[in-house]
Formats: C-alpha cells, sequence, structure tokens
C-alpha cells in the first residue's frame, strides 16, 4: 500500500464527504473506487478508439453481415 496526499478544492471535498455518508464508506475507500471506476473508463476508450480504427482500416463490405438480419428479432 502506499499513503498518498490529495487536494481537493471545498466544494468537491462538500461532494465527496456526502458520498461517504451516502455510501456508508471511507475516504479512503471512496477513492480507491473512484480511481478503480476511472481506470476502467479509461480502458473502454483506448478499446473503442482500437475499435474504430480497425474499422476505418477495413470497412464493413457490403453483404457482411446481412445474413444476420433475417436472425434478428424487432419488436415495435
Amino acid at each position: 500500500m502506499k499513503n498518498v496526499q490529495l487536494t481537493l478544492d471545498e466544494d468537491l471535498f462538500t461532494q465527496v464527504k456526502h458520498a461517504i455518508e451516502q455510501e456508508k464508506t471511507t475516504l479512503s475507500e471512496f477513492i480507491k473506487e473512484s480511481v478503480i471506476h476511472y481506470l476502467n473508463k479509461l480502458k473502454i476508450r483506448e478499446l473503442e478508439k482500437q475499435h474504430r480504427e480497425g474499422y476505418k482500416k477495413h470497412p464493413v463490405q457490403n453483404g457482411e453481415f446481412d445474413v444476420w438480419e433475417e436472425e434478428q428479432v424487432w419488436v415495435s
């Protein structure tokens, strides 16, 4: 484990304090969960970027996925 010093402006700290009280957790656990959540968000962003770049390099061809249209059920 590493100890970290953190500086937050008053408004943000008040919001964090309120969230901690609502969730019945500690500041440490709240910050840890927040960092994990943000890192996962970054990972998803990177995967989405790779996905977009892949389709730019290799666009979908006509007929490539058409076969699946008959398999889908669209409820209106």
